[in-house]
C-alpha cells in the first residue's frame, strides 16, 4: 500500500534515507518540511512496515523528485516503480517533473527511461565524485 507519511514513519523514513547520507535526519528534518504544503513523502507499507519510500516538492507547475529509496532486500520487487507511478498519476497534468540521478545508477536511470523522463542536464561532481544526469518529463 502506498499512502502519505505518519508521524509514526519517521524513524524508519530516516533510516532508509541513511542508505542515501548518513546524515540524512539532519538534512530533511520531516517534522519541518512536511510542514510545508508543497513538500510530500510517500511510503511504500506492506504488512505493516516501511520497505520504501519517494519524497518530493509539488510547486503545482513543476514537481521535483527529490528521493527514491527502497530497502536493499526488497529492490527489484517494484516499490520504487509503483512510488513512482503513484507520484506522476496523482500530479497535476501538464506539470514537469524533475529527478537528479547519479549517471553511474543504471538502474535507477532505466526506471526513469521507461518512465518517459528524459536527460535535459548534467551537473559535475554532484555527487561528491560523480556527476548527476538532470531528467524530466511533463505529463
Amino acid at each position: 500500500m502506498i499512502r502519505e507519511i505518519e508521524e509514526k514513519d519517521f524513524e524508519k523514513v530516516y533510516q532508509l534515507g541513511e542508505l542515501l547520507h548518513p546524515n540524512y535526519r539532519n538534512l530533511y528534518p520531516m517534522e519541518k518540511m512536511l510542514k510545508e504544503p508543497y513538500f510530500h513523502v510517500l511510503v511504500y507499507e506492506e504488512n505493516r512496515e516501511i520497505l520504501g519510500f519517494l519524497s518530493y516538492t509539488d510547486l503545482k507547475v513543476s514537481i521535483d523528485i527529490l528521493d527514491v529509496v527502497v530497502e536493499k532486500l526488497h529492490r527489484r520487487n517494484k516499490i520504487g516503480t509503483n512510488l513512482l507511478d503513484y507520484a506522476i498519476t496523482s500530479s497535476t497534468p501538464g506539470c514537469e517533473i524533475y529527478i537528479e540521478v547519479d549517471t553511474k545508477n543504471e538502474p535507477a536511470i532505466s526506471l526513469y527511461d521507461k518512465f518517459g523522463f528524459e536527460i535535459v542536464g548534467k551537473r559535475e561532481k554532484y555527487y561528491q565524485e560523480n556527476d548527476a544526469y538532470v531528467m524530466k518529463r511533463v505529463i
